[in-house]
């Protein structure tokens, strides 16, 4: 009678796939695999990011680019996680774009809004309508990317003024050396650029328009975050706080 039933035995006997062994090693790689978790984490943060940004409101304003922002929010992230960050008001410069146009958005990241936008300056050996070249040097007269994190207001020569502390070694760490500050300048305004086409330029400070200089620097003041943006791969190259 067993021999009936032999030939049904050995089918569901030989159906069954047998424990691989080698596939199971395989995904048990690819689940702890570095390259594989950073790419996921990266996938996670872009969406998160995405999600952010979709919902900021511009109030009046147009929003940074989003190549722009997404940098800034990833080192903006790593520097509050450090305890770097009290003020949770993010500031980017754009330096991909002329100095004819506003570049530099302030926006609460609290209330996911932009509080203000201005016109801001390069320094004068950067470049002359756009920022095209860098420098941590001291007495180089150029600007410096990257991020930064404000420090105290004192008053100077330009009146009210800002101190910075750059974040990124060998990229801007030499900012309060070089006395780079937000400070206002007469040479930052639209009457300028009627008459040369562009603004003028500083010895590597963010400056800004007098008329906004001082309600920008009691926004900012007591550690925000400042980031100033160029897509230049040599920056991100160096940088440690974006990918």
């Amino acid at each position: 009678m067993i021999y009936r039933f032999l030939p049904l035995i050995l089918f569901c006997i030989f159906s069954f796939k047998p424990l691989n062994t080698t596939e199971n090693t395989k995904n048990e790689v690819k689940s702890t695999d570095p390259k594989l978790i950073a790419a996921n984490a990266k996938a996670t943060f872009e969406a998160k990011t995405k999600s952010f940004y979709s919902i900021i409101d511009a109030n009046g304003f147009s929003l940074p680019s989003f190549e722009s922002f997404i940098a800034a929010f990833e080192g903006y992230e790593q520097l509050k996680q450090l305890g770097k960050i009290q003020n949770e008001i993010l500031t980017i410069v754009d330096f991909s774009l002329s100095s004819s146009q506003e570049r530099m958005w302030v926006i609460d990241i609290k209330t996911q809004k932009v509080i203000l936008k201005s016109l801001v300056s390069h320094g004068r050996n950067s470049g002359s309508e756009y920022a095209t070249d860098f420098s941590n040097a001291s007495e180089s007269f150029k600007s410096s990317l990257g991020f930064y994190v404000t420090g105290e207001t004192y008053t100077g020569k330009h009146g009210l003024s800002l101190r910075l502390d750059g974040m990124e070694y060998g990229i801007n760490d030499n900012a309060r050396n070089r006395a780079v500050v937000v400070h206002g300048a007469d040479y930052v305004s639209k009457s300028f650029i009627k008459n040369t086409g562009r603004l003028g330029r500083s010895q590597g400070c963010p400056a800004v328009p007098y008329e906004i200089h001082k309600e920008l620097i009691e926004t900012i003041k007591g550690k925000s975050c400042i980031f100033i943006y160029h897509p230049s791969r040599n920056y991100v190259v160096k940088s440690k706080l974006v990918s």
